[in-house]
């Protein structure tokens, strides 16, 4: 019976996908990365450990996008996707069906492209792909993720354009309605960016503001704004989950020569405070970041990369990680890779722990190598053996 049924389902799918893909050339699409991975000082005792790490190079996905052919050079096109961990089965992004992206649209050859719905902000779109992470991934990634360079924000309720491509240069632009009643503009998100793209030599810059809305009681206690995922659990930014607003500046460059790959960028991210924040100045993050890259072979890609931040206002603190990674490809949709980080942390910061004694206080800085998350120490190494499969 149970077999009877699968297969009748099966078929039943199969007719659907059919007559959607005729209709509207829909795609379903997906991958899985997966890791071992050992952490010293993974935890706020110091305690070491091995565990399953899903997401280093790519994070864990499913999902459908398709485009309707309007005629005249007009698409309707639209894109949901979701996130998951394939060690539990557990939804990603705060348990959403579709938290990575949900959006419909319409593009056109000779104007760009304008989406709705939940979205990456242009900073993601044009400034990520030239930068470590988009070869190595979270290993490679500002410590604490404090400028969300490993693109774990998404935006809400968003709006965007996408320019075309004339002479290199694309633009794009967005906005994201706050939706809070009485209170226009409360809770809003808006970015832009440009990037430029000449044979070997790329370049892209942006800005992006993140608005944290007022309780309709009390004092704000945590975010609330349309974009989300920037406080993910790690210790160097979760003191100040209360911020007013979230501030990024971001330039990279990237130039391409042979089979090396170099690249440097900067960054300024600040998490200002008023009078509903936990904090009493604006705390800012300083981020410069350089990688190198060498296709050693057709096949086998090798990486460094140095990352150094620098906090000031609220408290102070310095921090320094070095990564480290090889990626090979077994086939055109498998690859495995080693990938590893040293950070240290040096000064003060607000303590975000919820549980702690020291909620909210200034405490000494701990070290955090990408958005891992959590350490109690001045160090924390952490190296990943994983796979990465694309269907």
């Amino acid at each position: 019976m149970k077999r009877i049924a699968l297969s009748t389902l099966s078929l039943a799918l199969l007719g659907a996908a059919g007559a959607a893909h005729a209709q509207n050339s829909v795609t379903l699409y997906g991958l899985i990365d997966d890791s071992i991975q050992y952490t010293h000082n993974a935890t706020t005792a110091g305690a070491n450990q091995f565990a399953m790490a899903s997401g280093n190079l790519s994070g864990s996905r499913w999902g459908l996008k398709g485009t309707e052919d309007l005629g005249g050079g007009l698409k309707t096109i639209f894109q949901l996707e979701n996130g998951f961990d394939p060690n539990s089965g557990k939804l990603g992004q705060g348990s959403r069906m579709f938290g990575r992206q949900a959006y419909v649209g319409l593009t056109g050859d000779s104007w760009g492209t304008a989406t709705i719905g939940r979205q990456y902000d242009p900073l993601v779109d044009l400034v990520q792909g030239i930068t470590a992470d988009n070869y190595f991934g979270s290993t490679f990634a500002t410590v604490g993720d404090v400028d969300n360079y490993d693109n774990s924000s998404r935006t809400n309720n968003a709006i965007k354009y996408v320019s075309p491509v004339f002479a290199g240069l694309q633009v794009e632009g967005m906005y994201a309605l706050g939706g809070v009643a009485g209170q226009t503009g409360a809770g809003q998100t808006w970015s832009a960016a440009a990037a430029y793209n000449n044979g070997p030599l790329s370049l892209a810059a942006g800005y992006f503001v993140a608005q944290n809305p007022r309780p309709t009681t009390g004092l704000r206690t945590t975010w609330g704004g349309t974009s989300d995922g920037t406080f993910d659990g790690s210790n160097v930014n979760s003191g100040y989950i209360t911020a007013k607003s979230i501030n990024i500046a971001r330039v990279a460059a990237q130039y391409v020569a042979g089979p090396f790959t170099m690249g440097l960028g900067y960054s300024n991210a600040q998490y200002k405070a008023d009078a509903q924040s936990a904090f009493g100045s604006t705390e800012k993050y300083n981020t410069g970041q350089g990688f190198f890259n060498y296709q050693a072979t057709p096949a086998m890609l090798v990486g460094v990369g140095y990352s150094y931040t620098k906090s000031s206002g609220d408290t102070g603190a310095t921090y320094h990680q070095v990564s480290l990674g090889a990626d090979y490809n077994l086939s055109k949709r498998t690859d495995v890779y080693l990938v590893g980080a040293w950070a240290h942390a040096s000064g003060s910061t607000r303590d975000g722990d919820t549980t702690s004694a020291t909620y909210l206080q200034s405490v000494s800085a701990s070290a955090s190598v990408g958005s891992y998350g959590v350490s109690g120490t001045s160090s924390q190494e952490i190296v990943s053996l994983g796979i990465r499969h694309k269907f």
